[in-house]
């Protein structure tokens, strides 16, 4: 008979290949619509188009969202994610959950391109391009790591966190991936459904992959236990 542990390694990642693949359907038929939907791509390019009229018409605006995609490139943000784990791990202990937070941004990424490969949608038609993003777009590589490591940083230090940030730090790593999201569509460099894409992505592998790492996670950590 398998082991007490052996039935809750298993079951947890019965939950992760489940909750992986239920997330994944949603994706698949998007990218399906993408590039079979005539009347979705109009759609979509009639959303960009309306909101590159609104970033030209206000250059503080453009200012602001050229600062924001230079910051949030995928690179910048998974290292900022390696660097905190590494202090998660430094500084308290939690070396299991730190390595799982950053293979988790790394496999995320991955998966970005090879999904761009497999779906080769082509970029926004803009007149005046705001901004120069070459490669495919479906799905928003930005959308996809933002919503990566606004899920997979919180899971990695909540159990360093008190009540107030709780509450504070989600809010924070959502407003983070929705300013993303908004960013690659104001600058004309994304569709709307890339960016719904990307979210789906990332929030998908960063749930799936932790629900995963708790079966097979020991609860060790020097100052809280790794839950």
């Amino acid at each position: 008979m398998p082991s007490r542990a052996t039935r809750t390694r298993t079951q947890a990642l019965t939950r992760a290949v489940a909750w992986g693949l239920a997330g994944f359907v949603p994706f698949l038929v998007l990218a399906w619509l993408v590039r079979t939907n005539g009347a979705l791509h109009d759609a979509d390019q009639a959303v960009v188009d309306a909101a590159v009229a609104v970033t030209v018409a206000h250059p503080a605006l453009h200012t602001f969202w050229s600062a924001w995609s230079a910051i949030t490139q995928p690179g910048l943000v998974i290292a900022a994610g390696a660097l905190l784990a590494l202090w998660t791990w430094r500084r308290h202990g939690l070396a299991s959950r730190s390595l799982w937070a950053v293979v988790t941004l790394a496999v995320s990424w991955g998966l970005v391109q090879l999904a761009k490969l497999l779906v080769a949608r082509v970029r926004p038609l803009v007149d005046d391009a705001l901004l120069d993003a070459p490669g495919y777009s479906f799905p928003s590589g930005h959308a996809t790591s933002a919503a990566t490591a606004a899920v997979t940083l919180t899971l990695l230090v909540w159990p360093l966190l008190g009540r107030r940030g709780r509450v504070v730090v989600p809010v924070v790593a959502t407003l983070f991936a929705l300013l993303t999201c908004a960013d690659r569509i104001f600058l004309g460099v994304h569709f709307p459904t890339d960016v719904v894409a990307g979210l789906l992505l990332g929030t998908v592998v960063s749930v799936s992959s932790y629900l995963g790492y708790r079966g097979w996670n020991p609860s060790t950590g020097t100052a809280a236990p790794e839950a």
